[in-house]
């Protein structure tokens, strides 16, 4: 076939293919923009922040948008009033979760994060209870965070103000809070596992943040079938998975049905009461996805929380000089922090809400989806469609934040200087589906901070001035620049 005659041909196909879905598009959608036959709107993404393209988009055509990613239909919520209303105000028509290609080739549908119906309903519910009867945003919690502390500011105190990178110095310790948790253990810093399954989950998540895995879950069959990092990333996660399979099977042989010691204990005793119930969610496939849930949740949304913190106190040291200050006054150097302090510590509080609003960890939010059609600002959203409460949207929503642009701690602060709530403070989302490990989360970044600060001034070798505050990765999650920490006893 000549030249021409394909390029007719291939014009002929394109234009049934847009003849096709313009029949099949379903009646009173959300507007978008104007979308290409299987790869939807993606030529048009930034795809290094594709967030800040749709709050562009968002001034064309409004607060709820139809984009396709893809085939994939997708309603991008935008601003804080948008987002409340589709998660809190009509949680039940929102609850739903996207099956994200990436998460289904891992999980298989099992586990807390991706599952959907009864299945989800129990398993959080139970996940929630067992967290709290084990401490989680308790006191005694928070004695197994100060302990870490200790383990923490040991470690740093090891590199003799040398610069040093935090990575896993954080991750080491965050880490450890999740698996006195879920596996009844800490684990030591110089543990060489230990360390290989936290670069793996370093991995995994920049990988879902990286420009190949966003493509990953746009065309998962074509990526599938080509080499890529996918494939390194499917690998490490195998050895996430046969590490909590072989700690499953510890407990299995430790188990005391009467004495349970973690998450696990919790899981396997159910498990057993519910052994004879065929509909059961309580079962080892479920088992092993919300151990890989818990354990890449708990450790890598927080540490890399922390080391954004540290890395904007370096870049604001007029900032970390007054918490300090704060702090001193407040509790000194010697006693370890807790909870009860944070109402008496308000603009450190405020410090530590600004990070994670302008840090804006998870931008897209973890996709939602329609399990039936659904009616909303008077549009129709068919089943089947994938939600994107745009968390972006909300952190940076003008009518509710100053400053929304620019690093600023007053966002939290009354004309008094105490604290203030802001009602678009949502950086765990919000609704039904909102953080399991939101209360965990908060008390690790409260004691964390106030106990590093306390006893180091943190510095990096080029100066405040050297400091890149932009993300390097913004996909999925935005991930900072790798820097070198000084810590420089107080």
């Amino acid at each position: 076939m000549d030249i021409p005659s394909t390029l007719i041909l291939l014009g002929l196909v394109t234009a049934l293919l847009i003849l096709l879905r313009w029949r099949n598009k379903p009646h009173n959608l959300p507007p978008g923009p104007t979308a290409l036959p299987l790869i939807g709107n993606i030529v048009s993404l930034d795809n290094r922040a594709p967030y800040k393209t749709f709050l562009k988009w968002s001034e064309t055509y409004g607060p709820v948008m139809t984009v396709y990613l893809g085939s994939q239909r997708v309603i991008v919520l935008v601003g804080y009033e948008t987002v409340k209303e589709a998660l809190i105000d009509n949680a039940e028509d929102f609850v739903g979760r996207a099956p994200i290609p990436f998460a289904q080739k891992i999980l298989k549908g099992y586990g807390i994060t991706i599952s959907n119906g009864e299945r989800w309903r129990q398993l959080r519910r139970f996940t929630l209870t067992t967290l709290r009867d084990f401490g989680m945003g308790r006191k005694r919690m928070e004695g197994w965070i100060q302990e870490e502390s200790r383990h923490l500011l040991e470690s740093m105190k090891e590199t003799n103000s040398a610069p040093f990178d935090p990575t896993f110095f954080l991750s080491r310790a965050v880490s450890n809070i999740i698996c006195a948790l879920v596996f009844g253990q800490r684990f030591s810093y110089e543990d060489s596992h230990f360390l290989r399954l936290l670069q793996i989950l370093t991995g995994v998540f920049r990988f879902g943040s990286s420009t190949w895995g966003q493509l990953y879950n746009v065309f998962p069959r074509l990526i599938d079938l080509l080499p890529g990092n996918h494939l390194n990333a499917l690998s490490d996660v195998d050895e996430i998975k046969s590490f909590s399979r072989d700690k499953i099977h510890e407990h299995i042989e430790s188990l005391n049905p009467n004495d349970p010691q973690d998450f696990i204990d919790c899981f396997l005793i159910r498990l057993n009461q519910e052994k004879d119930n065929s509909n059961t969610e309580f079962h080892y496939e479920n088992l092993i996805a919300s151990v890989l849930n818990l354990f890449l949740a708990g450790t890598e949304t927080t540490s890399t929380t922390l080391r954004y913190a540290l890395l904007l106190l370096i870049k604001h040291p007029e900032i970390q000089t007054r918490m300090q200050k704060e702090i001193d006054a407040v509790i000194g150097q010697e006693r370890n922090p807790s909870m009860d302090d944070r109402k008496s510590l308000p603009f450190t509080d405020a410090v530590i809400h600004e990070v994670q609003r302008y840090i804006d960890l998870v931008p897209l939010n973890v996709p939602h989806y329609t399990t039936h059609d659904v009616k909303f600002r008077g549009y129709t959203i068919p089943k089947d469609t994938v939600i994107l409460p745009l968390l972006y949207s909300v952190l940076r929503d003008e009518e509710h934040w100053e400053k929304p642009w620019t690093f600023d701690p007053k966002h939290f602060l009354d004309t008094n200087s105490n604290f203030k709530k802001n009602p678009a403070f949502l950086p765990f989302s919000a609704g039904k589906r909102s953080c399991v490990g939101e209360s965990l989360a908060r008390m690790e970044l409260f004691i964390f901070l106030v106990t590093l600060l306390q006893h180091f001034t943190f510095t990096t070798p080029g100066g405040c001035e050297s400091i890149d505050i932009t993300p390097e990765i913004s996909g999925f999650a935005n991930l900072p620049h790798n820097y070198q920490l000084i810590a420089t006893p107080r």
